[in-house]
């Protein structure tokens, strides 16, 4: 007999080789119908897989994150299946869950996949899925393995197996379809209700430019038709909202292939919406005590060898750069923490100068696979808000809780209310990733999860999420669309000082090590910003936006009035734009509309003579006369409510948490 613990702290009891359905069964039939994998002591199984030993386990349906992305792997193998029955010459190379759905690689040889396509692979999944196929699970060895995928002429999955040590092996079988899989999946093809094949792109193979161009095929599948449905709509809406459509449309950024892939390049509008978000941060972190510092551009490869990003992320930086100096290399900044230690090392610091914080809006570059670029959310130079604050150790958990407070502040000023913290931790089994004493990173995690406790906030855990060098707390904010975005990290390390030799004259003139916080609540300016533009449509905070007013005058006769009235806005710090084109008042009104202009100033005789403005309000509200100083004083009013961290009425509209 076992012990089972469900996540209520009940305690069951059941014979060895009990599965989750069985244990779903023996609380409720339809609970059981429900369930699509389990969690066994924190890891997702199949909810078929025998349990023997005593364990916890927490039982997965659609609600779930671990439910959803077994049902999508399942998807994937049954589109596999599909294609198979299709294509029979077609190879089979990776076949993941993504967040949102599931893709498939696979070289079709000579044949050519076009969109036509997809409705015939759509059409045979859902005859597939109906047969309810179960999915079955076989431990193979390594040889048997090699010989079956040798004999079906699948290259992909020999190279795969041959990088696999035997014993760890493992097919799963549905219908007439078999991978090599770790899985976990569904039970049985039944709840594939809703399927639609979304995309198709090109892959390298293991993502690697020299090997073959493979074809990735994009689906997504529900339990519910109108689940689907409503997907579809959000996708729709998505477009709509596409930063790089609405990057265009409002004049903020471009890119050029004679510059680079993924590396952007902002407009007039675009850099001043960044200088405003720029000044805003640093103006928050200069009256709570952080120090601006800048950094180069580049940096001695030593220096990332010290830190230990050479090992770790070297393959994914641009070459380095030599000089004539014989052996002399220099790479292209990757990131910024390495340089802030050297500036703490610059200075002798006691105890009584900690914690220090040092903040900069340091540009960093990484290379990105050209086919992993997207818009400003992948990109190969970008601008982290970035900071690092060495403390002493006591003083590690009340500042964390700081930067939470920096945190929250942020997002509810940009109309980010809804988020859940995300504690991320190391991987359960595999320590090799990370560097740093068992010791220390035990207090780090203590620390972060502490203090997320103590600010009452909604928190996930995830374990094999953490930095190499130290747990950290993700924000994960939804947009207005309910998509999750990655944005603000906290991160603890306790690594990065002893490899730098760090050190503090404490009170008993004993020298001790910092701790380092690394902090960044916007994640960086790019990522920010096409998250932001989609969230709110691109009808950005007045606060934000590179032109708060229109000013329409209704015919040449009133230019000079529209001048005036901007000069008189322009001193009282309210940003207008003149829109003196030789066209009708309705097309002004439209394409102001159009342009996201939060307001617009009709301007005509009545106007001129009164000393008056027509205020309309983006989305056609018609507010009426008002005198030039009245309005401006509304909107500067506006703007100091929205820059002291209350949302933006005039976004998206998104419920605070």
């Amino acid at each position: 007999m076992i012990q089972i613990t469900l996540p209520d702290g009940a305690v069951r009891e059941y014979e060895s080789g009990v599965t989750a359905l069985d244990v779903a069964r023996s609380i409720s039939e339809g609970l059981a119908r429900k369930v699509l994998a389990a969690e066994v002591n924190g890891d997702v199984w199949d909810a078929f897989r025998p349990i023997e030993t005593d364990s916890h386990l927490k039982l997965l349906t659609w609600d779930d994150k671990g439910g959803k992305s077994t049902f999508w792997h399942s998807s994937a193998h049954l589109m596999a299946e599909a294609l198979q029955s299709i294509f029979p010459d077609t190879k089979f190379a990776i076949g993941p869950p993504v967040e949102n759905g599931f893709y498939y690689d696979i070289d079709l040889g000579d044949a050519k996949l076009t969109e036509a396509d997809l409705a015939q692979i759509e059409a045979k999944m859902k005859e597939l899925a109906k047969t309810g196929s179960v999915y079955s699970r076989k431990s193979v060895p390594k040889a048997e393995a090699i010989a079956y995928f040798t004999d079906k002429q699948d290259p992909y999955k020999v190279e795969l197996l041959e990088g696999l040590q035997d014993g760890q092996i493992t097919f799963y079988t549905q219908g007439d379809f078999t991978d090599l899989c770790r899985g976990p999946h569904i039970p049985s093809t039944a709840p594939i209700k809703a399927i639609k094949l979304t995309n198709i792109a090109g892959a390298y193979w293991r993502g690697d430019e020299k090997n073959k161009m493979l074809t990735r095929i994009y689906g997504i599948t529900f339990p519910k038709q109108q689940e689907l449905d409503e997907y579809l709509h959000l996708l729709e809406e998505a477009k709509k909202r596409d930063h790089r459509k609405l990057g265009k449309e409002l004049g903020l950024f471009t890119f050029s292939e004679k510059v680079g892939a993924g590396l952007p390049m902002w407009l007039p509008k675009g850099a001043m919406l960044r200088e405003r978000l720029q000044r805003f941060l640093q103006e928050k972190q200069l009256e709570i005590g952080y120090l601006p510092v800048v950094t180069p551009h580049i940096g001695h490869k030593d220096l990332y060898v010290t830190s230990g990003h050479w090992d770790k992320y070297g393959k994914d930086s641009f070459r380095p750069i030599t000089t004539p100096h014989e052996g002399e290399e220099f790479l292209l900044k990757p990131m910024n923490c390495p340089h802030h230690c050297e500036i703490y090392k610059s200075s002798p610091r006691s105890y009584k100068d900690l914690p220090l914080r040092l903040a900069e809006f340091g540009t960093v570059y990484r290379y990105e696979q050209s086919g992993e670029l997207h818009g400003l959310t992948r990109v190969r130079g970008f601008t982290q808000d970035d900071a690092h604050l060495f403390c002493r150790p006591e003083q590690v958990k009340e500042e964390f809780k700081k930067v939470i407070e920096l945190v929250i502040f942020v997002l509810n000023t940009l109309d980010f209310g809804e988020f859940t913290a995300q504690i991320s931790l190391r991987d359960q089994n595999d320590r090799s990733k990370y560097i740093g004493s068992e010791q220390n990173w035990e207090i780090a995690e203590q620390a972060i999860i502490e203090a997320a406790g103590e600010m009452n906030l909604k928190t996930v855990t995830e374990y094999g999420e953490a930095a190499f060098y130290g747990p950290k707390l993700d924000f994960m904010v939804k947009d207005a669309l309910g998509r999750s975005w990655q944005l603000g990290t906290i991160q603890v390390d306790y690594n990065l000082p002893e490899r730098f030799e760090l050190e503090y004259i404490d009170s008993d003139n004993s020298r001790k090590r910092p701790v380092m916080i690394h902090r960044a609540p916007f994640g960086s300016v790019e990522r920010f910003v096409a998250v932001l533009l989609e969230h709110c449509a691109g009808k950005l905070p007045l606060w934000l936006v590179p032109d708060q007013v229109a000013i329409l005058p209704v015919s040449e006769k009133y230019e000079a009035y529209a001048r005036q009235v901007a000069d008189q806005l322009r001193k009282s710090e309210v940003r207008p734009f003149i829109d003196d084109r030789n066209e009708k008042i309705g097309k002004k009104i439209r394409e102001a509309e159009l342009n996201k202009f939060p307001y617009m100033l009709v301007v005509g005789e009545k106007e001129a003579d009164s000393g008056t403005v027509s205020v309309r309000k983006q989305g056609g509200t018609d507010e009426g006369v008002k005198t030039i100083v009245d309005f401006a004083a509304e909107v500067k009013t506006l703007v100091t409510t929205q820059m002291q961290g209350k949302p933006a009425n005039i976004s998206s509209g998104t419920e605070a948490a």
